[in-house]
């Protein structure tokens, strides 16, 4: 079981004023993004990736502390909370922006890369609340921003490993939404198309499709502030993107002829 260790009085540095955020995959990305925004609103970040030079260039610019962290492993989330909570005290809201993709037939999935996917997109992100959830519960405040995909809404050829990481991390999401109202800790889900990062040169794939087109990280990243602060807790980037995901629900077989032609 993933323990955390919650004492290290010598190396809290507690900032009762300002409200703490630890991003991950803040190194690029929607987390970069993110992290900027919150620290120019006032949080103090905790920013972790697996590129620290990149964090540390961040955390100089913003202010923020780097905690460089590799949650593909699965204790990497046990030893971030920890580090998390040695260095403020609290994490007031925790965003899991980090995440790994993969493009091509599933049956050729590299096996080592599943794996990846799925403790990166989905394990961390669970065992990460699961870690930090009962601070929260206890103050009565706190917020869970979990950035989810379309693809984990509807579905997309050749993605199915990782449709299916995101889409597990959306009934976390909705499952805990349920659980969690009336405790003063929100949970919200932040479900983008295509984002202009690097995410996919790291997939080794390079965006081929012609909808949605690829909206700026920082659009995202205005997106999670603007749902911390707001009761809003299911929101699409761009926001048309609702349309076709609830077409999707409503009316499976229309969807899948829609998207057979249009991509």
């Amino acid at each position: 079981m993933d323990t955390v260790d919650t004492e290290a009085p010598e190396r809290r540095t507690d900032r009762p004023g300002r409200p703490v955020a630890l991003i991950t995959g803040a190194s690029s990305g929607i987390g970069l993004a993110t992290a900027t925004r919150l620290a120019d609103a006032g949080w103090h970040t905790l920013l972790s990736g697996t590129d620290r030079a990149r964090l540390d260039d961040l955390a100089e610019r913003t202010g923020g502390r780097a905690l460089p962290e590799d949650l593909a492993k699965p204790d990497g989330p046990a030893r971030l909370a920890e580090a998390a909570l040695a260095e403020a005290g609290r994490v007031d809201a925790l965003i899991a922006s980090a995440g790994l993709g993969w493009r091509g037939p599933y049956a050729r999935t590299p096996s080592d890369t599943l794996d990846r996917m799925i403790e990166v997109n989905l394990a961390a992100p669970l065992r990460l609340v699961r870690l930090l959830l009962p601070g929260m519960l206890e103050r009565r405040r706190g917020r869970i921003v979990l950035i989810g995909s379309m693809a984990g809404q509807v579905g997309v050829r050749e993605e199915a490993g990782y449709a299916a990481t995101k889409g597990g991390l959306a009934m976390f999401a909705e499952s805990l939404w349920y659980e969690l109202r009336g405790t003063g800790v929100g949970v919200r889900l932040v479900l983008p198309g295509a984002v202009d990062t690097p995410f996919f040169d790291r997939r080794g794939t390079p965006y081929q499709r012609e909808r949605p087109r690829p909206v700026p990280a920082e659009r995202v990243a205005d997106t999670v502030v603007a749902t911390i602060a707001t009761g809003r807790d299911r929101l699409y980037v761009p926001q048309w993107l609702g349309f076709p995901a609830r077409v999707h629900g409503v009316a499976p077989g229309v969807f899948r002829r829609m998207a057979a032609r249009f991509g």
